[in-house]
């Protein structure tokens, strides 16, 4: 019982961090003052806090360990292939068209994080390719 509702807390939060980058990236492209407010800054890291928190109690609870299960491997490889993309676009990028590029790629590391989890093989959404 205390699994499910850990899943289900694991991926709201997914699907909040990956609604939340997407709508920064947009603010940033636009040049809002929309990320200046304080929630826009505070509010990914508590989402991103508790999604972090979820799998790693999901993680010991199953068994189920990176660096011992493959698509748990890809997922954080993945992960971390996110963080700095997605640092890159919407922080350190020095020109619009670098942080546009980093942006797409962050897009498309979360999609394939997220089918890793789907399908639970390290392939993700290459599988399907």
């Amino acid at each position: 019982m205390i699994y499910l509702a850990l899943k289900h807390l694991h991926v709201s939060c997914v699907v909040l961090s990956g609604a939340g980058f997407l709508l920064r990236g947009f603010w940033m492209f636009g040049d809002s003052p929309q990320l200046q407010q304080r929630w826009v800054r505070v509010f990914p890291h508590v989402v991103d806090t508790l999604l972090l928190g979820s799998a790693i109690t999901m993680a010991i609870l199953s068994a189920q360990y990176p660096f011992v299960t493959g698509w748990l491997t890809a997922k954080l490889i993945g992960l971390l292939a996110y963080i700095v993309c997605g640092t890159v676009a919407l922080k350190r990028g020095r020109t619009k068209q670098q942080r546009s590029v980093f942006f797409v790629i962050a897009l498309f590391v979360y999609l394939y994080i997220v089918t890793v989890a789907v399908t639970r093989n390290p392939g993700g959404l290459l599988v399907w390719l």
